[in-house]
């Protein structure tokens, strides 16, 4: 069977056709809409955290039960919660934030293959083009909390501290959830990363490393209101990972 293309898979094709080229300016229009049907959707939405994470993980492991439970304390503080509307953590995250009351929005993104939102989301919008869907994650959130996952929230972890790292947003929490997993990603961009000169020392600061729902909750309360003010006083898990770095063992 053969798979079905994407709008964004046609928009990013070189044209082989010359005929072709002269119809990418009138995409622009398509595009043009999907921002203004974003941004009117969302005109409205509270103060809100993003949720990120695998759509593999199953309801029985326990990052999934996390995610829940980190959704609904978030929600209970009096933030909504945004995900990207699919399985998963990203379900976990809106089930977290319908048990709190608070609002739950899915942002869906037309896939080859069917993905369907969730049943817990309140509100839901759909999306043709990655870099549009990704724009309206970052743009109504306080706060973004990283769960393990795949490319996707690779993607979505990088982008957000480059936005951050070159001025292009305000250095908002990005929180990774679960030092297991992620300890191996800080562990290169400290040894290989930052060894080679391609980041500096203080950009490992714009990670927070933490395996408590409720850190997760603090970190993000804390910044929001202006409790904390990083790099003169550092939160709690930063500092955590600091120590980490200083007291790994080093190979014999």
């Amino acid at each position: 069977m053969k798979r079905r293309e994407t709008n964004d898979e046609h928009f990013l094709q070189t044209p082989v056709d010359d005929a072709f080229r002269h119809t990418d300016p009138w995409r622009v229009m398509r595009i043009q809409s999907e921002f203004v049907r974003g941004f009117d959707s969302l005109a409205k939405v509270p103060a809100a955290v993003t949720i990120f994470g695998s759509a593999r993980t199953l309801p029985e492991d326990p990052l999934y039960k996390a995610a829940v439970e980190t959704a609904k304390v978030l929600g209970d503080v009096g933030f909504a919660i945004i995900t990207g509307g699919g399985p998963g953590i990203m379900c976990a995250a809106n089930q977290g934030a319908r048990q709190s009351g608070t609002q739950s929005i899915g942002l869906n993104i037309e896939l080859p293959f069917e993905q369907h939102v969730n049943p817990y989301c309140d509100s839901s919008v759909e999306f043709r083009y990655f870099f549009v869907r990704k724009t309206m994650l970052v743009k109504y959130s306080q706060a973004f909390v990283i769960f393990p996952g795949g490319y996707g929230t690779l993607d979505e972890l990088m982008e957000s501290l480059t936005l951050i790292q070159t001025g292009k947003i305000h250095n908002f929490p990005v929180v990774l959830y679960g030092t297991q997993y992620w300890r191996g990603l800080l562990e290169w961009l400290a040894d290989t990363v930052l060894k080679h000169g391609n980041i500096s020392a203080q950009d490992l600061d714009l990670m927070h490393l933490t395996d408590s729902v409720e850190e997760v909750r603090d970190i993000i309360v804390a910044a929001v209101h202006g409790q904390s003010d990083r790099p003169e006083r550092e939160a709690a898990s930063v500092q955590q990972t600091a120590r980490y770095y200083a007291n790994r063992p080093t190979e014999s």
